[in-house]
């Protein structure tokens, strides 16, 4: 009893030791930089994702391959011009261009951009410049950033100087985060200044007027920026920029709406960018995208992070739970439980992301699963050994142990039983003697005879157990009739049975002989009346039965003794077992007789079985099967 609460104290102790080092595994591993992998985990949410949701307030007038073979050309500064006044005719809240209307620099990016620009005359590129200057609503696209206070930088050149420009660059994940060059954010301001997509789509969204409304928002640097909610390419409304010199379209949709104006040329990368949908140089137009960047804005849905502790929660539980089930668990179950686990996690991840727009950290946790397992393997694999070795060590000892008792059982038997047999035969001498012996000396001699078959009995048992441990015991069948063996082991008992006074009653029924082991079952049957006789009361009852019933013979041996106590039932069969009450009877006895006939019993594909309760005597019920199989 004492070890239990040691026990228990030490399964805590080792639980809590566990979940100690898991958490400080997580702690450590929290500390990583996995951008790449969050980053990649994170756009596969993008891709998986099942729908697209627009705002329905930006538009696109592209200018692609189809448009130059329309003109046989790129669309000059005229036809731009023509396309802008029907846009304004019909009240967009503002016409954006994110093709260049004028080469405004000599940097790489400024080159490769101004192949897609317009061209023509000064006057024909005065007059589209008079156009959006005049409206209010035309706007520049650009890249470059502003400082506060300076002058002269913020124009584009001539004729175009009073054409707004729009702050609205393009973002790359070159050297910071993943560094795998894929388009995620979009700033919101600069030195505390909104940049153009928060101040157009302000128009859209008054609420997004206070910066502080915008969801998702983090700082990096000098500037706020939010994750793009991109959708699939060929989610915003396009038309072509020759529809509108066809008339085939109807300007009226542009009502009130974003119209951007840009260019699918191919002609330079620097015209497209690469999205968590596709990591292709070329996966998305620099329009579509400004498109995805404007409408996150009006639909205020950036995708934001979760707390920073959130990771280091799910870290933990993930890595207390690998822990734990790595070093308790059979690998092949196990290994389906980490399984269930990743994709119980992937699942959260992605419900998450797609209806709450909540980034959950995955990369950890993963890693976490992946580093706990295969680093605590290792160390269950040297315990499983260690363990296996000292396994092996102790069946070996047991089995010597096992060995060395057998054959001491089996030598003092063998040895006891000459002796026995001897004083036997001297005191069936003795009483056959003619000479008379006095009551006191026959009484003696009746005491020996009763102790030395007592002792032989004992030992009987002993050499049959040492038998059935050594896998000795052999079936020798014959056909007999069960009755003809209980008869003849009443006989044998009656005369113990007078001197308590105890009467035998047999009940028997005809039966057809059986294949069985005489000797076997004679054994048995006289374990269970000799059982009964001696642990009944004076002047009680014995009641022996026997009937052919459902293809088995029944043999009950019932008594009137103090009945076997309930929680010793179950073991009543188990080997040197011996009730609470049996021991404390003056009945000596040896706990081998019931396990020997549940064996020899068995051994005839049959079954023994009890049923008793204390001070209401007990019930022994043997069936033998007709056949054996």
């Amino acid at each position: 009893m004492s070890d239990g609460p040691e026990n228990k104290t030490r399964t805590w102790a080792t639980l809590i030791f566990r979940a100690a080092f898991a958490l400080a595994f997580s702690f450590l591993l929290v500390q990583l930089k996995l951008d790449f992998l969050d980053s990649y985990l994170y756009d596969l949410r993008f891709r998986l994702r099942p729908f697209a949701t627009v705002s329905g307030d930006v538009e696109i007038v592209m200018v692609d391959q189809k448009t130059v073979e329309h003109f046989k050309r790129i669309p000059g500064y005229d036809d731009h011009a023509a396309v802008v006044r029907t846009l304004l005719a019909h009240n967009p809240k503002a016409v954006i261009y994110v093709t260049p209307l004028i080469k405004a620099g000599d940097s790489e990016e400024e080159e490769g951009r101004a192949l897609a620009a317009p061209s023509g005359t000064v006057e024909q590129g005065r007059e589209l410049a008079q156009l959006l200057a005049d409206s209010n609503r035309g706007y520049q696209m650009t890249d470059r950033l502003f400082l506060k206070g300076e002058s002269g930088q913020n124009k584009l050149p001539a004729p175009f100087d009073r054409v707004p420009l729009l702050a609205g660059p393009k973002t790359a994940d070159l050297n910071l985060f993943a560094k795998d060059g894929v388009t995620r954010r979009v700033l919101v301001d600069y030195q505390g200044e909104p940049l153009g997509h928060a101040q157009m789509a302000a128009e859209f969204n008054p609420d997004i007027k206070d910066l502080g409304n915008l969801k998702g928002k983090f700082e990096v640097y000098e500037t706020n920026q939010l994750f793009i909610d991109f959708q699939r390419n060929g989610s915003f409304a396009t038309t072509k920029f020759e529809d509108f010199i066809r008339q085939s379209v109807d300007p009226k949709r542009f009502e009130g709406k974003l119209v951007l104006i840009g260019d699918d040329l191919g002609k330079s990368l620097k015209s497209y960018v690469r999205t968590p949908f596709s990591r292709d140089p070329s996966a998305m137009t620099l329009t579509e995208m400004q498109a995805n960047m404007f409408d996150t804005f009006i639909r205020n849905s950036a995708p934001h992070e979760a707390p920073g502790w959130v990771n280091l929660l799910l870290t933990g539980i993930i890595s207390i739970f690998t822990v734990h089930v790595v070093l308790t668990l059979r690998p092949l179950k196990g290994m389906g439980l980490l399984m269930i686990a990743a994709g119980i996690l992937t699942v959260v991840g992605f419900v998450a992301f797609w209806p709450l727009k909540i980034i959950l950290p995955m990369a950890h946790p993963y890693l976490a699963i992946f580093l706990c397992y295969y680093f605590f393997i290792p160390y269950r694999l040297i315990v499983e050994n260690r363990r296996s070795w000292e396994y092996q060590q102790k069946n070996r000892l047991l089995s010597q142990v096992e060995e060395l008792k057998t054959n001491f059982i089996s030598m003092m038997s063998h040895d006891l039983k000459t002796p026995i047999a001897r004083i036997q035969g001297m005191t069936e001498v003795i009483m056959k003697d003619p000479v008379t012996l006095s009551h006191g000396q026959r009484e003696a001699l009746d005491h020996i005879r009763s102790s030395n078959e007592d002792l032989l009995r004992f030992i009987n048992s002993i050499l049959n157990y040492a038998r059935i441990e050594s896998q000795g015991v052999e079936l020798h069948c014959q056909a007999r009739d069960i009755n003809e063996i209980l008869e003849e082991v009443v006989r044998k008992h009656e005369f113990l049975a007078k001197v308590k006074r105890i009467q035998l009653i047999t009940e028997i029924e005809p039966l057809f002989p059986i294949q069985v082991d005489p000797d076997l079952i004679r054994q048995v049957f006289s374990n269970l009346v000799e059982n009964a006789i001696k642990y009944s009361p004076e002047d009680s009852k014995v009641l022996i039965t026997s009937e052919e019933m459902n293809g088995f013979v029944r043999v009950q041996v019932s008594d009137q003794g103090a009945g076997i106590p309930a929680e010793d039932l179950p073991h009543i069969f188990m080997k040197f077992f011996r009730s609470s009450a049996a021991k404390s009877s003056p009945i000596k006895g040896s706990g081998l007789g019931l396990y020997l006939a549940k064996y020899f019993i068995e051994l005839h594909k049959g079954s023994i079985l009890v049923e008793s309760s204390a001070g209401q005597g007990s019930t022994f019920t043997v069936d033998l099967p007709l056949q054996q199989v």
